[in-house]
Formats: structure tokens, sequence, C-alpha cells
């Protein structure tokens, strides 16, 4: 890759879709390329996490405010990045990290990294003509467009609710084309919305576009769901529309090591028995964070139990760092990870995630964060990486939408990229 030079590099305190700071960081080259990112940011997340830089100003924003961020871009990291020349994304991400020099991002701040390797790969692919997708695709890996999995009902930390599982999804995995499952997500969305108001429960939305209904047991759910599918004229099964859960189980998890679901008190193996039996009457195809990060012993017994039978995400318990994957795998944890570029602070340690995934037969998953941009970063992400899989919440809300609509416009300039899951 030839050289390109850091030019100009400005940086902005904007809001993200809960109304909360975030960054947008905006990068020129030498020559004029631009690039742009606006960094999401999660409301739960792992305690491994990439920790962001904020203002703890309680007087503004609740101190959630980002103006030192900015002030840091474009005062010392802007010196720092200047007047040299940078031969790849993996320089400058790894210049980066040497500046940060903590394992968690905590001098410089996840965001502030996160958001400097966003826009830096985006102009640096517009330097080269390239479509974002195409420059971050890893010369082994066939690009492709993934299953969408749409969040339809949300609890958790993302809803106000009583739901303790986070996100009740549908995916169309037996869809035939990305615009196909586009087409399902919306037209169930569409079903489920009439159904829980015909039934005279809330419609409003949690974080991520999912409905926050007054249910209060994952069973009343997939059952509601199964009822959108078939009213929508779809089949539910797990080579059609299938049903992916994110219970998020670290918060629900209690002091003394139990789980509090519904207002019942489980253990690892009887929530494992849980999801054993939801699997057994439901189409779920997929659990992502079906234990507690800190409950190691839980989630090697999950594995052991259904890993055979369902795709089984870490995320918390992973947090898109390959040295973090690395001891996961080796402790026969999970049999997939959840990727999220601001989980792990900058693009090159994703990418870095995803190939020790890949080479060691873990599936990988695309996610969004509960406090989202209308950046669409992340579409081109999952399509290069050929993962096969990928989730913004549901098909609603511009911050949600734009990335699927990323998928179609892909989809529609190269109808040759195949669709659907990919192989480990």
């Amino acid at each position: 890759m030839c050289a390109f030079h850091i030019i100009d590099l400005g940086a902005m305190q904007i809001l993200d879709s809960r109304g909360r700071p975030t960054l947008s960081v905006t990068l020129t080259l030498a020559g004029g390329a631009t690039g742009w990112a606006g960094v999401p940011s999660g409301a739960s997340t792992g305690a491994r996490e990439a920790v962001e830089l904020r203002d703890g100003d309680a007087g503004k924003y609740g101190g959630a405010g980002v103006t030192r961020a900015v002030a840091l871009i474009t005062g010392s990291i802007f010196h720092r990045l200047k007047g040299r020349p940078w031969y790849s994304l993996a320089d400058v991400d790894q210049a980066l990290i040497e500046l940060d020099g903590t394992p968690d991002k905590s001098r410089l701040g996840g965001n502030v990294t996160a958001g400097l390797s966003m826009a830096v790969a985006r102009a640096v692919a517009a330097a080269h003509g390239q479509q974002l997708w195409e420059f971050l695709s890893p010369s082994t890996v066939r690009p492709r467009l993934p299953v969408p999995h749409f969040n339809m009902v949300s609890g958790g930390l993302h809803a106000a609710n009583q739901l303790d599982f986070q996100e009740f999804m549908i995916a169309p995995i037996g869809a035939p084309s990305v615009a196909e499952a586009v087409r399902a997500g919306v037209e169930i969305y569409a079903v489920l919305r009439g159904h829980l108001a015909a039934a005279g429960r809330p419609t409003g939305q949690g974080d991520d576009g999912g409905f926050s209904p007054d249910f209060t047991r994952p069973r009343e759910v997939l059952s509601a769901l199964m009822d959108a599918i078939d009213g929508a004229g779809y089949t539910a099964a797990r080579d059609q529309v299938a049903i992916a859960l994110d219970p998020a189980a670290t918060r629900f998890r209690r002091a003394d090591g139990a789980y509090q679901v519904a207002g019942e008190r489980l253990s690892s193996l009887e929530l494992i028995e849980l999801y054993a039996q939801l699997a057994a009457d439901f189409p779920i195809w997929s659990v992502e964070d079906g234990l507690a990060e800190d409950d190691e012993d839980g989630w090697r017994q999950l594995t052991d139990r259904l890993g055979e039978r369902m795709q089984l995400v870490g995320d918390d318990v992973f947090v898109t760092n390959p040295a973090v994957i690395e001891r996961g795998i080796a402790g026969n944890i999970a049999n997939a990870a959840l990727i999220k570029v601001n989980q792990v602070g900058t693009v090159s340690e994703t990418l870095q995630a995803m190939d020790l995934c890949r080479k060691h037969g873990y599936a990988r998953m695309v996610s969004h964060r509960s406090g989202e941009t209308v950046d669409d970063f992340i579409a081109e992400l999952a399509v290069a990486s050929g993962c096969g899989q990928f989730k913004s919440g549901a098909p609603a809300r511009g911050e949600r939408v734009i990335k699927y609509n990323r998928l179609l416009h892909i989809a529609s300039q190269r109808p040759d990229l195949p669709y659907g899951l990919a192989g480990p």
C-alpha cells in the first residue's frame, strides 16, 4: 500500500440515538480523500470493554459529555498523526494503541480510538477508489451479504418493561436474498405491532427499536413472535424464519451467583435447562450471552449441553478482544462471538478478533450498540468479513434502518455476492 498522510483531523460532540453525547470524527488525507465516523455507545457493556472517555462534569449531560475527547483528538493526537507517512490502517491503529498504553484504552478512550480508526479506514478506502467493504475485506475471505437479525421485542436494560431477557430477534435464514430478508423483517415487525395493539399492549420502542410490551416471561414473547411470523405469511423454522435471543444474562445475575428470570431464582444449570426447553418448543437457533460474563463454569456447561444444537454467542464474555477470545476458545466457551468495533477500540483489532474466530471454527455476528448514530460502518464490516450474520436492531428508526439500507445498496451494486449464513 502506498503511503498516506493525514493533513486534517476534526471532531465534535454530537448525540447518539438515546440523546447522549458521542463523537463525530472527520479526517482528511493529502490528495483530498476524507473519512468520517459516528461513534456508537452501549448501555449493556462488558466489564472488559474498552473504556469511553467522558467529561465527568455532572452539570452538563450528567457527566456524559465528550468535549475532553474532542480536545484530545484535535490536539495531541492530531499532532502525533500528522506530518509523517502511514502505510496501513494497522499502522495507525498500532500507534494509537501504543499512545494509549493501557489494556482497556482508558487513557485515550475507546470511543476516541474507535472513531479515529473508523475515519482512517474510510479515508484510505476513498483514496484507493474502493468501497469501504472492499477495502476492509481480508484477502483470504470472500465477502458475503449477511442474514439480518431484527430486534422485535426489547427488555433488560434496553426497555422500560419487566422482561429480563434483553433481545428477542427474528432471522430470515431461509430468504433467497438480503432484499427478501429485509422485506420479511419489515412485514413481521408490522404484524407484531398490529397484534400487540389489538391485544391492548404497549407498542412503544426500546433503545434498539424493538417493541417493549408488558410481557414478563420469555415464553409470552416467543409465542407472540410465532404468531407474527405466521400472520405475515412466513414459516417459523430454524431454516426459514428462525428466532435468536440475547438474554444478556450478566444483567440479571444476582450477587449470590443465581439468575433471576421472571421472578424465579435459577442456578446456572437451571437456566441452561430453560434454554433447552425453549429451544425444544420454538425455532431458536442462536442464544447470545446466555450466561454472565464471569460465570465461566456455567459457560462451559452451556457449551457442552447445547453447543452442538445451536449457536452460542459470546458478547460480554469476549468483548471483541482477541486475547480474551483466545482464552475463551481454549476454555471451551461458546461457539461464536459478537463483534463490535467500539468494544475493543480499533478496526484492526476487530479484524484480528474475527480472523481468530474464523481459524478456530467460531462463527461471528457483527453488531450495533444501543446508542447508535447514522454511521453505517458496521454494515460494510459485516459484508467485508464474510461472517454471514448481522444485527442492527429493529427494521425501524433511522439509525437502525440506515445499516439495513446499506446492505440493500451493496446487494444492488454487486448481485454476484452470496447471501446467507457462512461456515466458521
